[in-house]
C-alpha cells in the first residue's frame, strides 16, 4: 500500500513538473508573441510572426494574428491612398477656383463704378461680401492641402517659446487694439527652447490668436510655463463645452464663428501633432481655454 502510495505521488509529481514546463513554455511563447506583434505593427514588412514553440494552439494563434495583420495593412494602404487623393483632388479645386474668382472679383471693380441706383449698389455690396468670403476659403482651402501634402516641417531649429509668442503678438498688435483686447502675457524669465519649426510653431500661434479675436469678450490671458506648456484663455460666453470639443475638427463652425472656414484649428493641431507636440481645448467657467505642450527633446547641435 505504501509503494502505491509511493508510486502515486511521484507520478502526480511528475504531472505538476510538466504542468508548470508546459506554462513556463506558454508563458515564453506569450512574451514572444506580443513582442513580434509589436514589432510588425511598427515595421512595413509582410514577414509572418515567427515563435519558437511547438504548441499547436499558440501556432493558430499567430497564424490568425498575420491574417489579421495583412488585413490591417492593406486598409492602411487604402486608406492612405484616399487620403492622399483627397487632398489632391483638395488642392486641385481650389487651385482651379482661385483664377476665376479672382476674375469676377475685377468685373465687381468695374461694375461698382458704373452709375447705378441705390438698390443696385447694395445688391453689389452683398455680391461683393459674398466674393470675399467663397475667396477667403479658397484661400485657406488651398493653403491647408498644401500644408497636409508636403512635409515643410521637417526642419527644426532651437526655438524660444518666449520670442515667438512676443513676435505673434507684436503682430497682431493693431487688431487687437482695433478690437478692444490687452492681452495679459506671463512668461519665466528665462528662456524656454524648445526643438521646433520655427515657421510652423508662428502659424499655430497666429491660428490660436485668430481664434480668440472671434471669441473674446474683451480679454485674452497668455501662460508659458517652465515646461514648454502654453495656455491661452479667453472669456467666450458664446460656446459651450460641445462646440468647444470640436474646435480642432475640420470645416467645424459656431455660429458666432460662421465666417470662418472652420480650418484654423485644424491646421494648428496639424502641425503641432507634426512636431509631437499636444494641444487640447477646454471650457471651464464661461473661459475657452486652449493648452499646448512641446516635450523637451535634445536640441540639435
Amino acid at each position: 500500500m505504501e509503494l502505491f502510495l509511493g508510486l502515486l505521488c511521484l507520478i502526480l509529481l511528475i504531472i505538476i513538473l510538466l504542468l508548470v514546463i508546459k506554462l513556463l513554455l506558454l508563458r515564453r511563447s506569450a512574451d514572444e508573441l506580443r513582442h513580434e506583434f509589436a514589432a510588425r505593427l511598427s515595421e512595413d514588412t509582410n514577414v509572418g510572426i515567427d515563435l519558437s514553440t511547438n504548441d499547436r494552439k499558440m501556432k493558430q494563434l499567430a497564424a490568425d494574428l498575420d491574417r489579421q495583420l495583412l488585413l490591417l495593412r492593406k486598409a492602411q494602404l487604402r486608406y492612405s491612398r484616399g487620403d492622399q487623393e483627397l487632398k489632391k483632388a483638395i488642392t486641385n479645386i481650389s487651385h482651379d477656383l482661385r483664377t476665376p474668382l479672382t476674375a469676377i472679383y475685377g468685373y465687381m471693380d468695374l461694375l461698382e463704378q458704373e452709375d447705378t441706383s441705390e438698390t443696385v449698389k447694395n445688391y453689389l455690396s452683398v455680391i461683393r461680401n459674398r466674393i470675399q468670403a467663397l475667396k477667403d476659403l479658397t484661400e485657406e482651402l488651398f493653403r491647408y492641402s498644401v500644408i497636409l501634402s508636403v512635409d515643410n516641417h521637417t526642419e527644426t531649429e532651437p526655438v524660444s517659446l518666449n520670442s515667438a509668442i512676443e513676435e505673434c503678438i507684436a503682430g497682431y498688435y493693431g487688431t487687437l487694439k482695433q478690437t478692444g483686447i490687452e492681452p495679459v502675457i506671463q512668461m519665466p524669465e528665462q528662456q524656454v527652447v524648445r526643438s521646433l519649426n520655427r515657421q510652423a510653431l508662428l502659424r499655430i500661434l497666429s491660428n490660436i490668436v485668430s481664434n480668440a479675436l472671434k471669441y473674446s469678450q474683451g480679454d485674452f490671458r497668455i501662460t508659458l510655463e517652465e515646461d514648454g506648456t502654453m495656455q491661452f484663455q479667453n472669456q467666450a460666453e458664446s460656446l459651450d463645452e460641445v462646440q468647444v470639443s470640436h474646435l480642432f475638427d475640420r470645416f467645424y463652425t459656431v455660429e458666432s464663428g460662421r465666417n470662418s472656414t472652420g480650418l484654423g484649428l485644424s491646421i494648428a493641431r496639424t502641425l503641432t501633432e507634426e512636431m509631437k507636440g499636444e494641444i487640447d481645448a477646454r471650457y471651464q467657467n464661461g473661459n475657452l481655454i486652449i493648452i499646448i505642450r512641446f516635450p523637451k527633446t535634445d536640441l540639435p547641435s
